[in-house]
């Protein structure tokens, strides 16, 4: 019952009484003379059901009062008393204490020896340490740095500048992982996926950065600054601590949070803004938003909001989007919500809508909301796209309607471009998937298991310069490999690998140019292509630095081995006319006559006879 509802309980009471004293003859409000009816309870009324059958689920949110540290008060360098004295100075204590709380239990002992036994009666850890504190202070030791590698060290990569012509292999382990592994979104991080939980690695070597235990993991998630990881165990599920679901802090390795697992059908549960200071969860008819680094509850609480579908962030700012169902008489809404505020920028309204899909503009200048419209019998009839322009004033939307039935769609927004996939009917079905290149100026449409026989991958690179296609040992048992393709189409190499699984690109760190400088460097790419294509040129004529030394040294071993030979050859020359007779056999046209006779031989190679008709020509 609402806090108004009490309030006006007393009044309606006094006014009941009124009426049954006959000093008020008016009518009710409703126009009725009928007296309300009395719902209070019956003086003899015993209520025999308990608040745990009621609020069962809600109690074991209850807040527990703390034991551990926070909860422990130690009180040094009290008085030396007599043991007749012991009680009146507790009292004391107490009495100075109980003002900043409750106190449930205190004792005091003269000697520490004793107080570790009676520590451990009353379970606190804190004042269990306490005891082994020496009286002498003395400083702490000071720690040697642990250098974990340099995590940019990419940027001074040459293959970043200019990719090789073939794959030069950085690294290579056996049983380095056990499962699969995964990139962080900078490429900082390479994640290794074990039984007891996950490693990070680094650096140029690759050297392990943190471990995290988290026996069971099967999925990991990062935020988009790196700083945070979100791990998922099916095998911690079911356990009442919340376990299932852990965020950590990559730089130190610690638990941040967990949290149980409602659903574990969609993953990323957790979804992050941008700058990765807010991170959100769907449940029934709740958006729950959190804030790092403290990973609590913004404001302290969840977003309410009845029969919430999907949502997601800008990719640019901190701006929720999300869209909730028709519900009797309300439309279907849209909704761009700025976080932390919680401010509603926008709202579109849309009816007879069956479901909706919401796709970002990777510079989160465009949202494209595809609503699929359905008739009273729930059919799909069409389609709409609802595009909002984000940097504009009052966030305009703009909308495409296209009435054929869709088989098959998909859309992605890159720049200022969107594809739609889909057949009519009577149609085959050429392509089934769409996959963008980073940079937005590419896209394939791919039919897999055709041009690539059972491809079941496609993944571009970072620069959108290649693609692969692969057969992965997880769909197909045979036939596993991977090709590698450039952006005209071309196929560059052919990889069979047995049992392959799973093949990703490194991603790029962001670049360090503004706007500004990526503009200029647009303007004038005709004076900077002048100069790649010379060093194009160069890469294709030579080998890399080491090897142009490695091929001077042999050449010029070669030379002085040459020079020697020659010398040595030169100096044996009165030996060889001796032995020869005379004869200079150095040149070949020395003396050619007297050593040997010219024979001319003929060979008969065949014959051909063509008959021709005099009157051809005639």
């Amino acid at each position: 019952m609402a806090e108004g509802e009490w309030e006006q309980a007393p009044v309606r009471k006094k006014h009941l009484d009124r009426n049954s004293e006959g000093t008020d003859d008016r009518p009710l409000e409703n126009g009725m003379d009928e007296e309300e009816p009395n719902f209070s309870d019956a003086e003899d009324f015993i209520d025999d059901v308990t608040d745990d059958e009621l609020l069962g689920d809600l109690l074991k949110q209850k807040p527990s009062e703390a034991v551990g540290i926070d909860s422990v008060v130690v009180v040094d360098n009290i008085p030396q008393v007599g043991q007749e004295r012991v009680s009146k100075l507790k009292n004391v204590i107490r009495k100075i204490f109980s003002k900043y709380g409750e106190i449930i239990t205190n004792f005091i002992q003269k000697k520490m020896e004793k107080l570790k036994a009676n520590v451990l009666k009353v379970s606190y850890p804190f004042l269990y340490s306490y005891g082994d504190i020496p009286d002498d202070w003395q400083p702490p030791e000071k720690q040697s740095f642990v250098d974990h590698c340099n995590l940019r060290w990419r940027r001074n990569d040459r293959h970043l500048k200019n990719t090789p012509s073939e794959g030069v292999l950085v690294e290579a382990r056996k049983r380095w992982t056990e499962t699969f592994v995964r990139w962080s979104p900078l490429g900082s991080f390479l994640a290794t996926m074990h039984q007891k939980g996950i490693a990070l690695w680094g650096g140029e070597k690759f050297v392990q950065i943190k471990r995290f235990a988290h026996p069971g993991v099967q999925l990991i998630d990062f935020s988009p600054c790196e700083r945070y990881m979100v791990s998922f165990s099916p095998v911690l599920g079911v356990n009442e601590e919340p376990l299932a679901i852990i965020v950590w802090d990559t730089r130190t390795g610690y638990k941040k949070r967990a949290f149980h697992c409602e659903t574990a059908c969609q993953w990323p549960i957790f979804k992050w803004s941008p700058d990765g200071k807010f991170f959100a969860r769907l449940s029934s008819d709740l958006l729950s938003i959190y804030e790092t680094p403290s990973c609590g509850l913004l404001e302290k609480k969840s977003l309410k909001i009845p029969g919430i579908k999907d949502f997601g962030w800008s990719p640019s700012e901190n701006i929720l989007a999300y869209w909730t169902p028709e519900a009797k008489d309300s439309p279907a809404r849209v909704t761009l919500l700025e976080i932390p505020s919680r401010k509603e920028l926008r709202v579109k309204n849309l009816f007879n809508v069956g479901d909706c899909k919401m796709h970002w503009q990777t510079q989160g200048d465009y949202l494209c909301v595809k609503v699929d419209r359905v008739t009273k019998s729930k059919k799909v009839q069409s389609c709409n796209f609802e595009i909002f322009r984000i940097r504009e004033k009052l966030f305009p939307v703009d909308s495409v309607e296209l009435k054929e039935v869709f088989c098959f769609q998909q859309s992605f927004i890159e720049l200022n471009v969107f594809s739609i996939l889909y057949r009519r009917n009577k149609e085959k079905k050429q392509a089934n998937s769409v996959f963008w290149s980073p940079t937005g100026q590419f896209v394939i449409l791919a039919g897999l298991r055709k041009e690539h026989f059972m491809a079941t991958d496609v993944e571009w690179d970072p620069s959108g310069r290649y693609v692969v296609t692969g057969v992965s040992w997880w769909s197909h048992k045979v036939d596993n490999a991977f090709w590698v393709w450039n952006f005209q189409g071309k196929l560059l190499q052919k990889c069979a690998r047995e049992k392959f699984c799973q093949l990703l690109w490194r991603p790029r760190p962001k670049s360090l140019l503004d706007k500004e400088q990526v503009k200029e460097i647009k303007k004038n790419m005709k004076v900077y292509t002048k100069q790649f294509e010379l060093k194009d040129r160069q890469n294709l004529t030579k080998a890399s630095k080491e090897q142009i030394e490695k091929r001077q040294k042999m050449l010029t071993d070669f030379q002085s081995l040459q020079e020697y030979l020659e010398e040595t050859f030169k100096g044996l020359k009165e030996e060889r006319l001796h032995l020869r007779g005379g004869v200079d056999t150095d040149r070949f046209d020395s003396n050619f006559e007297e050593l040997e006779d010219e024979e001319e031989v003929e060979f008969f190679l065949g014959e051909e006879i063509t008959e021709i008709d005099e009157f051809e020509y005639e």
